[in-house]
């Protein structure tokens, strides 16, 4: 039944002349959309300065962020040299390649930038985002499964599907994920967001994140087929994924147990002063 849903889906909705619309990039808009829309609600339920216009602006530096790490922390960790060689391949995100951590990164990064230029604490922005993640990674993980990519290991349960055309039936790894990167990791955030006033303390939903994001994903690398360029690392296991989501689930009960310890106040974008509010009464004065 999985297998035939996969083999009736077209990764191409439609064309128009050189353009092509694709599920995958459907997918990044839903779930920059999705995200958003989650951040904005927990921002009002927290009581925090950050309204639409915030969340917006923040939306665009994710945007920019997340697609420019996760296409070159792909191309660094998993390319194995090809995009040294071929330069220009880059590019083509189109035939997807997309890594999650490097897409982590990029969101870091853009969410410090965030944060300086709008003085908004940077664990409690992380702490929104994060809250949004979920939904952007389950849309992603079903684009994945559309684009036959980052399939699991050969299986012989009716729940596997062939990727291949080879007749040869395969771990459906990237529900998988969807289901628990997005769906379970959605759930247990928003359990922990509710009846709880004020709010969990800064830091304390990042560090939940990356445990739990690290946890599911090493889990889950079990089913999944390593990178055909790396292989595994130790025997018939360890793959890229593990290797570098283990410092994820480390650095997550770390930053678990110091939010706990600090108890730091969830604090929203810093109000304007009358001054950056009135620049042309401060010169009359």
């Amino acid at each position: 039944m999985l297998n035939q849903m996969y083999q009736a889906i077209d990764p191409v909705i439609f064309t128009v002349g050189p353009f092509s619309v694709r599920w995958y990039g459907i997918a990044y808009v839903l779930g920059f959309l999705c995200a958003g829309l989650i951040m904005y609600s927990y921002a009002r339920r927290w009581k925090l300065r950050f309204d639409s216009g915030h969340v917006l602006s923040f939306v665009c530096y994710g945007a920019i962020g997340v697609v420019l790490g996760a296409r070159l922390g792909y191309c660094l960790f998993y390319g194995n040299g090809y995009y040294i060689s071929n330069p220009l391949e880059i590019f083509a995100v189109n035939r997807g390649g997309m890594s999650f951590h490097g897409g982590l990164i990029g969101l870091v990064i853009a969410g410090a930038i965030y944060s300086r230029v709008h003085k908004m604490p940077f664990l409690t922005l992380a702490d929104l985002v994060v809250c949004g993640v979920p939904a952007g990674l389950f849309f992603g993980r079903c684009a994945n499964f559309i684009n036959g990519e980052l399939y699991g290991a050969p299986t012989d349960l009716p729940i596997g599907v062939d990727f291949t055309g080879s007749g040869v039936m395969y771990h459906p790894s990237q529900l998988y994920e969807a289901l628990l990167e997005g769906v379970v990791l959605f759930i247990i955030m928003f359990a922990l967001s509710r009846k709880c006033d004020p709010p969990r303390p800064r830091g304390f939903f990042l560090g939940v994140f990356l445990a739990l994001y690290g946890c599911f994903r090493i889990l889950i690398e079990f089913v999944r087929l390593p990178d055909i360029q790396i292989g595994y690392f130790f025997g018939t296991w360890g793959t890229m994924g593990q290797l570098l989501s283990l410092p994820m689930l480390i650095a997550g009960i770390v930053i678990i147990v110091w939010a706990l310890k600090k108890n730091l106040p969830q604090q929203g974008v810093a109000e304007e002063s009358s001054d950056e509010l009135d620049p042309a009464e401060d010169a009359d004065a």
